[in-house]
């Protein structure tokens, strides 16, 4: 049975011969419900102390929670960050060495064209000065031919001893002449390589 302050302030007992002082139970049962009445208003104090600390306690165990959640999420994410980054870097290198490849590739492929234009264009040059050197060779034939089928013009103002030793000059100087720039074209050609 729980006892309240007041029942004890309100107690009254039966009274019986030779009995207790009355003034004195009353003021000790008095002394004892105003100590009974602090101590259960000191103990509703420390009840609701408590529900507060247990209310705030809950409170921080779903703000742990939430800082737990949180960093759990920031970290899963950092990892797909990381691992998009690594693979969107592998790909972008992949690219670039296909790329690169291409480049050297078709740098090679230009640089054989270009070999192979040159060595043709040498090839040309060469056909070229060998059709010139028979060209001239031939005309050169001709003119010697020509120049024993018909006398030079200067026969009729010089001596006979004089002709032939002139067309010999001519035809030699022709030569000369025709040898010379075939040199010429030659060293020109070398100079171009």
């Amino acid at each position: 049975m729980k006892i309240a302050p007041i029942d004890i302030a309100h107690k009254s007992f039966t009274r019986k011969m030779m009995g207790l002082d009355p003034d004195e139970v009353m003021s000790f049962l008095k002394t004892v419900s105003d100590e009974m009445e602090s101590l259960i208003s000191e103990r509703n104090n420390l009840r609701q102390s408590l529900r507060d600390k247990e209310l705030a306690i809950i409170e921080f165990k779903e703000r742990d929670e939430l800082l737990k959640n949180t960093i759990t999420t920031a970290t899963k994410m950092s990892d797909k960050i990381r691992v998009d980054a690594e693979r969107e870097s592998r790909l972008l290198l992949n690219d670039a060495n296909q790329k690169g490849e291409a480049i050297v590739r078709d740098a090679r492929d230009s640089l054989k064209r270009i070999y192979q234009e040159i060595t043709d264009l040498k090839k040309i040059r060469m056909q070229f000065e060998n059709n010139l050197k028979a060209l001239i060779q031939s005309h050169l034939t001709m003119m010697e031919q020509g120049q024993n089928v018909m006398p030079s013009p200067k026969v009729g103002h010089e001596t006979a001893a004089q002709p032939r030793r002139s067309m010999l000059n001519d035809d030699e100087q022709i030569k000369a002449n025709i040898s010379q720039a075939i040199s010429k074209a030659t060293q020109v050609n070398l100079d171009i390589e």
